[in-house]
């Protein structure tokens, strides 16, 4: 049989082959992770507190003894990953020891990124993607809309159990997020005396924030069934509504990472909420503050960018236009958060 293209060596076609099979299988490294946080493995490494050899790790997982080399495989595929790292020990016996990655998949660690993983490996997130072609030629907003028949937001609300575990991914990124922002961006809330946060959930990011400025009045703006019980503080309250019909007044509105489950035309309706909700603070520099990602090819590193051309793949919008299609005239976007920014829009 004929080469493909003639130009081509037989080296080249097998390298573009190899290629395509990487991304083909490239779901087994985001499968393996989350059998590895299910399994505690992270768990069990630092509990050992030295680097643990397959047989020691097998028994702290009381897994299966038959399947020992499967978990030999396992390790292998997240060794090579970078969650985990392999080292050597006395007479030459290999162990496994933690990174920095998989010490943020602890179960006890305060930043634990762990219940975030899980929810974005979800197959209630995954399976979307298997409709895309789908979606191209039906009229819903997402691919998610296309397989469930509904909006994330609206099957999260239906669904009693990944409504938690939903909850608990982004409760725990709120508090990786939050302890970087006070830190890095006080800038951003200097001078504000009252704060939306819409869709905050249970208001970890809110709070965070709260202790930090004292003197500034946060609202979590939330769906009945994610604050129902939720007690505020001197500076912190929650309100049960929807963001499509109304935002309370406040000299900024935040997002933290909300715009990405929404069309184009559900964000210029958000946009316009969040217009109508900082107006009376225009002359004090009221403005909308959204931590998400921004594709940025020329300045990133090629693994932040793959990240971020995945999450563009959830959002397919661009942001100047969403601006100003909404009535904005301004924006700034800072890059601070790794492979997020805070953009910070303005009516003037």
């Amino acid at each position: 049989m004929a080469l493909a293209n003639a130009v081509d060596t037989t080296q080249e076609l097998l390298d573009a082959q190899s290629h395509v099979w990487n991304l083909m299988f490239s779901h087994i490294s985001s499968m393996s992770l989350k059998s590895a946080i299910q399994l505690g493995v992270p768990d069990a490494i630092h509990k050992h507190n030295e680097p643990i050899t397959l047989s020691q790790l097998a028994d702290a997982l009381s897994i299966n003894k038959a399947k020992s080399p499967a978990l030999f495989r396992l390790m292998r595929i997240l060794v090579h990953s970078k969650i985990f790292d392999k080292v050597k020990i006395e007479h030459e016996e290999e162990a496994y020891s933690l990174t920095r990655a998989s010490r943020l998949l602890l179960r006890d660690e305060p930043l634990s990124f762990a219940p975030l993983a899980l929810v974005g490996i979800d197959a209630i997130m995954v399976d979307p993607f298997h409709h895309m072609a789908e979606w191209f030629n039906d009229e819903c907003t997402s691919p998610f809309s296309t397989r469930n028949g509904s909006g994330l937001f609206e099957f999260i609300g239906n669904d009693r159990v990944f409504n938690q575990v939903f909850n608990e991914g982004m409760a725990s990124d709120a508090r990786f997020v939050g302890s970087i922002l006070v830190e890095k961006c006080k800038h951003v809330f200097e001078g504000l005396t009252t704060l939306v946060d819409v869709g905050g959930g249970t208001g970890t990011v809110a709070k965070i924030v709260a202790d930090a400025f004292p003197d500034l009045k946060c609202v979590v703006l939330e769906l009945p069934h994610v604050i129902a019980g939720l007690e505020g503080s001197e500076n912190l309250s929650f309100v049960s509504g929807d963001m499509f019909e109304f935002i309370p007044p406040a000299d900024a509105v935040f997002f933290k990472w909300i715009f990405h489950y929404w069309s184009d035309e559900d964000c210029i309706k958000i946009l316009g909420r969040c217009k109508d909700a900082i107006a009376s603070s225009k002359e004090k520099g009221g403005k909308v503050i959204i931590v998400e990602m921004v594709v940025d090819c020329e300045k990133q590193e090629d693994e932040a960018i793959e990240t971020q051309l995945c999450m563009d793949m959830l959002m397919m919008e661009e942001w100047a236009k969403l601006f100003s299609a909404a009535g904005f005239l301004n924006y700034k976007i800072t890059p601070i958060l790794g492979l997020r920014s805070v953009i910070e829009v303005f009516l003037s």
